[in-house]
C-alpha cells in the first residue's frame, strides 16, 4: 500500500515536471533582475566571494561558460558567477543558464529561475541562445557533481558528459572554463545515495541520485531540503577561453576530437581547482578569519604561465635591493 502511494506521488510529480518543462522556455525578466541582482551581491558577500579573470574574455559574445558545480542544492558559486557576469559585462550582455528539468517543478523557485534566465537543459535551447548572440552558463556535472561526497570536494567531476563539447564544436563559440572553489565546504555531502535513488526510481526525473547531507538546521537530511550553508570563502576563476573552431562543426560527430577537447578542458579546470585549493585549503576557517580585523587573508596565486601584470612587475622591482 505504501509503495503504491509513493508511486502515485512520484507519478504526479513527474507529470508536473513534464508540464512545466513544456511551457515557453525563455522568460528572462529585466525588471526582476533589477530586484534580484542586488540580493545576489549580498549573498556573495556572505561568502566573501572573489571572482577574477573576466579581463581574459572577448568583449562581445556569444560565449559558452563551463563551470564546476558545488554546494548541493544551494550551489552558492552559481549565484556568485551570475552576479559577477552582470557586474563585469553589463546587463546588455544577457547570460542564460541550463538547469535540470526538476527545478522548474518547484513552486516559487521555478519563477525565480525562469526570470533569471535559466532554461531547461537541452541542446535546442542552448544552441538557440548561442546563435542569437547570447552567452550560456552550463554545468556538465549537474546534480551528480553538486552532490559529490565531501571527500571529492576538490575534484572536477563531469561524469563523462560531453554534450557541451559537441555544442561548442557545432556553434564555433569560445569555451570559457569557470572554476569555483569553496562552495562545497558550505555543506557536507555524505553520499550521493545511488541505492536510495534506485529504490525511489528517481530516473523518471532524469536523476540517478538521492543524496544524504549534513546541514543546518536539519542535521542529517535529504539533499533536496534547502539548508543554511556555512560561510565558506568562495573564489571563482574565469577563463581564459578555449578556441576549438579549427576542428570545424563536423567534428561534433568525431569521438576522437570530442574526447580530445573534453580532456583539454577538464585537465585545465582540475589544475586551476588544485591551485585554488592550495591557496585556501579551509574555506570556512578562511572566511571566519576575514571577518576578524587582526588576520591576513590568504593569497591568490597566479595561474601557471600567467604573465605578470605591470603592477606585479613594479612591485617586484620595488622589492629588489639596489
Amino acid at each position: 500500500m505504501a509503495a503504491s502511494a509513493n508511486d502515485g506521488i512520484l507519478d504526479r510529480l513527474r507529470r508536473r515536471v513534464d508540464e512545466k518543462v513544456s511551457e515557453p522556455a525563455f522568460q528572462r525578466d529585466e525588471d526582476f533582475l533589477d530586484v534580484l541582482l542586488p540580493l545576489m551581491e549580498i549573498w556573495g558577500r556572505y561568502f566573501g566571494a572573489e571572482v577574477r579573470g573576466f579581463e581574459t574574455l572577448p568583449e562581445q559574445g556569444p560565449l559558452l561558460l563551463v563551470g564546476n558545480h558545488s554546494g548541493g542544492n544551494v550551489a552558492p558559486d552559481t549565484a556568485v558567477t551570475i552576479a559577477a557576469w552582470y557586474r563585469e559585462r553589463g546587463r546588455e550582455q544577457a547570460l542564460f543558464g541550463l538547469a535540470l528539468d526538476g527545478v522548474f517543478a518547484v513552486p516559487g523557485f521555478e519563477t525565480l529561475m525562469r526570470k533569471l534566465g535559466q532554461v531547461p537543459a537541452n541542446h535546442e535551447n542552448a544552441e538557440r541562445v548561442l546563435r542569437e548572440g547570447h552567452s550560456v552558463l552550463v554545468y556538465p556535472g549537474g546534480a551528480r557533481e553538486a552532490f559529490r561526497p565531501f571527500r571529492d570536494r576538490n575534484v572536477i567531476d563531469f561524469s563523462g558528459h560531453k554534450g557541451f563539447v559537441r555544442l561548442a564544436l557545432r556553434t564555433g563559440v569560445p569555451v570559457v572554463p569557470v572554476v569555483a572553489h569553496g562552495g562545497h565546504h558550505s555543506t557536507r555531502v555524505l553520499t550521493r545515495g545511488e541505492a536510495l535513488a534506485r529504490l525511489l526510481d528517481t530516473k523518471r526525473f532524469r536523476l540517478d541520485i538521492a543524496p544524504i547531507v549534513l546541514q543546518a538546521p536539519w542535521g542529517l537530511s535529504l539533499g533536496i531540503l534547502p539548508g543554511l550553508p556555512l560561510p565558506a570563502k568562495i573564489r571563482v576563476e574565469v577563463g581564459p577561453p578555449l578556441d576549438w573552431r579549427r576542428y570545424g562543426p563536423d567534428a561534433a560527430h568525431d569521438p576522437v576530437v570530442v574526447d580530445r577537447c573534453y580532456a583539454q578542458i577538464t585537465r585545465r579546470m582540475q589544475r586551476t581547482l588544485d591551485r585554488l585549493a592550495r591557496d585556501v585549503p579551509y574555506p570556512v576557517i578562511e572566511r571566519l578569519r576575514e571577518l576578524l580585523p587582526f588576520t591576513t587573508p590568504a593569497r591568490w596565486t597566479r595561474a601557471e604561465g600567467e604573465a605578470p601584470t605591470k603592477r606585479s612587475k613594479r612591485r617586484a622591482s620595488d622589492a629588489t635591493p639596489s
